[in-house]
């Protein structure tokens, strides 16, 4: 039977594009209804799109066997967005105020506008999550209310490449695809898998995928920073294919032997590890290469935690995705970071009803993209499919639509981790054309008007007019006296 009601989300990753389809219960839980996975390495390196077409291809088969398991057309979908490009930039807005000036909506508004008309070179500003606002010399969260001199926006803006941006746009305009929403993956990620606590006590999630590792920071629950490094579980597969052999062959080898820490004691120098019928490598060797790559994933990891908050990682550091399944990973980052408090991240917090082996392996490979489905409130359900129709024939690219119950958002007006789509600022920037017109519409009127009074003035005050209406007013004298 055909599902009327359901939320899409698709996760681009470095090695699989990802399509999942579930339905929201009222106890809170969610059901998966659809999942379908396909390979994405030759067209997404490090998280980024390279290929356009050969993107927009993949998503539009994903598309069609989703609606092919769901018996439903599919009208939009939710985007997750990520890799390498994306980076985090503090800025700061300040204002200075007339002496006992209260602090409103309308002032901290000014700064985040100011801030999001910030310009980067070949850099977009995605999302921009404020960190806090300094009233006078004290921090607020809300500074509304409170007199001031000098008011401060503290800042995080999260940039990726403007070409990349747009590559991710076109691969769904491309494909015929409504995006319902675009939102920050690694933000969907960690209220996902963060709990409460480790968010205000301070932590750093470290989601180690297939080509990039993406450290996200939090303290007092606000990110506080964000980087992406372009080192994942690949690099391992390939320093080991280094041994002379096919990256199946290492892949298969990381999988069965390797481990993230050996103690020097537990290495036997005499073990060999096969790798086919015929050929074997010395356990020491292996064991070296892998811990030797891990060494310097973590080293990065750690370097992109800001020096400040070395210290204030409470909650610990929290490890998920792909890569984190390697043995005694947590072993590896407390001998490293000197973090005692290291969590595994296998699932989501949420409750997620599902038979898809995929979901039931917890293993962190999914859980981005169900954290973009929990974040999803739209239906992206259409029509039933007829099963007597072309359903595997060539798509025509849609009409973008916007949601009924949504508005283009303007800047300021997006959640904190939604990512404005292109069709959204286009719309934004035609809205704000369009008032500029009736501005300058307005103002030219009144222009206009302005001019017809001064020289109505001017015809009255004339000599020439003063004399005709001296002559009038005389005959009109003479008349009345007569």
């Amino acid at each position: 039977m055909a599902a009327k009601e359901f939320i899409v989300a698709i996760e681009l990753g470095s090695s699989k594009v990802t399509g999942i389809a579930g339905q929201k219960n009222l106890d809170g839980s969610i059901q998966v209804l659809a999942v379908v996975k396909e390979d994405s390495s030759s067209f997404i390196r490090k998280g980024v799109v390279y290929n356009i077409d050969k993107t927009a291809q993949c998503l539009t088969s994903i598309i069609k066997k989703l609606e092919t398991q769901l018996k439903t057309e599919i009208t939009q979908v939710y985007v997750g967005v990520g890799g390498q490009s994306i980076r985090s930039v503090r800025n700061v807005v300040a204002k200075d105020l007339p002496s006992e000036t209260i602090v409103t909506q309308d002032m901290v508004i000014e700064l985040m506008d100011a801030n999001r008309n910030m310009t980067y070179q070949d850099q977009e500003i995605l999302d921009a999550a404020v960190q806090e606002y300094k009233v006078g010399t004290q921090l607020q969260l809300d500074p509304v209310g409170i007199q001031a001199t000098h008011l401060e926006g503290n800042f995080l803006n999260i940039l990726e490449r403007k070409s990349f941006y747009k590559n991710l746009n076109k691969c769904f305009e491309t494909a015929g695809i409504n995006v319902a929403e675009m939102y920050l993956a690694p933000l969907a990620l960690a209220d996902s898998v963060l709990t409460e606590v480790e968010k205000r006590s301070g932590c750093a999630l470290v989601d180690l995928g297939a080509d990039t590792t993406t450290v996200s920071v939090f303290s007092k629950n606000i990110l506080r920073h964000l980087a992406v490094i372009p080192l994942g579980s690949n690099n391992i597969t390939k320093d080991i294919a280094t041994l002379q052999m096919e990256e199946a062959d290492a892949e298969r080898m990381k999988l069965k032997y390797a481990s993230a820490y050996t103690d020097n004691n537990d290495i036997d120098n005499d073990m060999k590890y096969a790798i086919d019928l015929e050929r074997q490598i010395e356990s020491r060797k292996f064991i070296e290469i892998v811990e030797g790559r891990l060494e310097e994933i973590i080293e990065n990891v750690w370097y992109q935690i800001p020096s400040e908050y070395y210290d204030k990682l409470l909650g610990g550091i929290i490890l998920t995705g792909g890569g984190s399944n390697l043995k005694n990973i947590e072993k590896a980052f407390a001998n490293h970071t000197h973090v005692e408090k290291i969590r595994l991240a296998k699932f989501v917090t949420q409750t997620i009803v599902s038979n898809n082996e995929l979901i039931k392996a917890h293993d962190g490979t999914m859980n981005t993209v169900l954290g973009l489905l929990a974040k999803g409130d739209i239906n992206c359900a259409g029509n039933a499919v007829d099963p007597n129709g072309d359903l595997f024939g060539t798509q025509k690219p849609a009409t973008p639509v916007t949601p009924i119950d949504r508005k283009p958002r303007q800047a300021t007006e997006t959640d904190p981790g939604v990512i404005r789509t292109q069709r959204e600022k286009d719309q934004a920037d035609e809205e704000i054309r369009r008032k500029k017109e009736e501005e300058d519409r307005a103002k030219a009127e009144a222009e206009a008007k302005r001019k017809e009074e001064e020289e109505r003035i001017r015809k009255e005050n004339s000599p020439l007019n003063k004399f005709w209406k001296g002559i009038k007013q005389f005959g009109k004298s003479i008349v009345e006296e007569e």
